[in-house]
């Protein structure tokens, strides 16, 4: 029989500490939960315990009073884990070779499960196919365990509704979708969601909630391709693509307007529709025509940024080859220093390929925080300052951070490729 567990403190397991999962753990440790941070990565859980946050939405001054009051513990030592009520797993799901590799949340199941007690609650927050909390976690839990899910423990999925940068929808606040094996599973599940979060959504399986989320950025890779193909059919057109969307956006209903852009990044869109394409092709047989060609669109947003650069310098008597390219905002997206999947990387290799020197300024991605986003170690690093914009033949604003001085950029650069409409000017040429 499995324990009705006093969600008032609880011991809280929250295995992988990146964007999902430090926000998580530390919401927890402040309404009053004992929590242990497990990553595999010494260099985060180093910073960490020494109250220096690597992700936006934590500061350093909300880390400091949970690690002096003890309640949040970060680890790299699974032994850590022993004696937890609930663990949550978000580790990154990435591709390989265009198929999901699951090896992380593979590696997180026998972890817990060697720690895995009666009446304790498991929970996948990572973003996978539908079918992978029964078909693939839930069996590692129980091997490694001996116990059986929905009997001797609760499993559920949740997907995670993580927005870096966001100022107004933050963990709290935004409602948190839930499921459970069973009933009782479910209700275990949404009584410790409840403790961190003012709405909780039950949906009746798994594998409803792990759709769910892949149905959230699917919308989002779908829509953004959209845009980003209209983008390039306007240009050709003569015709203003972001003033229509202003325009199209004044209809109270029946639209939602999303924007173009030099391409997509983070997990969410690169990756994450993916999945579902290769479930529904592995499953069914049948391939989901709208996700590859939204795969299609945005993947090629990078080149198409290039040659729109190379046309702009042309326009202006000056050969992409031995040019001075100053890329502005290394970041998927705006005020956040998240460099996961994006496409400046692409874009930096396409430019240096082709004979351009390449300077980047982004006050968010430091040097050291992403050894793992290719492309962007090697690119020399710059301030926005009034020399480098004026020595550069031409200026890419890629992600448009509110730190960044427009009027100074707009002022001092001789040419801009502006991928985000910030800004305006003889001198500027709109995606």
């Amino acid at each position: 029989m499995i324990r009705n567990h006093d969600t008032r403190r609880l011991r809280v397991v929250v295995v992988g500490q990146g964007y999902v999962g430090l926000p998580l753990a530390v919401r927890a440790a402040e309404v009053g939960h004992d929590v242990v941070g497990l990553d595999v990565d010494a260099g985060r859980i180093k910073r960490l315990v020494l109250s220096e946050s690597y992700v936006e939405d934590i500061s350093d001054r909300r880390l400091a009073p949970l690690l002096t009051a003890g309640v949040f513990r970060p680890t790299i030592d699974p032994s850590d884990c022993a004696g937890f009520d609930v663990a949550i797993v978000t580790v990154p799901t990435p591709l390989r070779d265009g198929a999901p590799d699951l090896s992380h949340v593979e590696d997180a199941a026998r972890t817990l499960g060697r720690h895995l007690t009666r009446g304790a609650i498991v929970v996948l927050e990572s973003t996978t196919y539908p079918g992978t909390t029964e078909e693939v976690f839930r069996p590692l839990l129980e091997r490694s365990s001996g116990l059986t899910a929905g009997r001797d423990f609760h499993l559920g999925y949740s997907p995670e509704r993580i927005d870096p940068g966001n100022p107004t929808w933050r963990l709290e606040n935004t409602p948190k979708v839930i499921s459970g094996i069973t009933p009782s599973s479910m209700e275990a599940v949404r009584d410790f969601y409840a403790s961190l979060v003012d709405t909780v959504v039950p949906v009746a399986s798994c594998k409803e909630a792990e759709l769910t989320k892949l149905l959230e950025n699917t919308f989002r890779h779908v829509n953004i391709a959209l845009a980003n193909e209209l983008a390039t059919f306007a240009h050709d057109l003569g015709i203003d693509i972001w003033a229509a969307i202003d325009a199209a956006s004044t209809k109270p209903y029946g639209f939602m307007p999303f924007t173009p852009g030099p391409g997509v990044g983070g997990h969410c869109l690169p990756v994450d529709p993916s999945y579902l394409s290769w479930r529904v092709e592995r499953t069914l047989g049948q391939n989901f025509r709208f996700v590859e060609l939204a795969n299609d669109v945005n993947n090629h947003m990078p080149d198409y940024v290039v040659r729109r650069l190379v046309a702009g310098l042309n326009e202006r008597g000056k050969p992409l080859k031995g040019s001075r390219i100053l890329l502005l905002g290394l970041a998927y997206k705006a005020n956040t220093g998240d460099a996961r999947e994006t496409p400046a990387a692409r874009i930096a290799e396409l430019l240096t390929g082709m004979g351009a020197e390449i300077q980047a300024a982004d006050p968010h991605v430091l040097d050291d925080a992403h050894p793992r986003a290719s492309g962007l170690e090697c690119l020399h690093r710059v301030d926005v300052t009034a020399d480098h914009l004026t020595a550069a033949d031409a200026v890419v604003l890629l992600a448009d951070h509110d730190a960044f001085d427009y009027p100074l950029i707009s002022a001092h650069a001789p040419y801009i490729l502006d991928c985000r409409r910030r800004l305006t000017g003889a001198h500027v040429d709109s995606l």
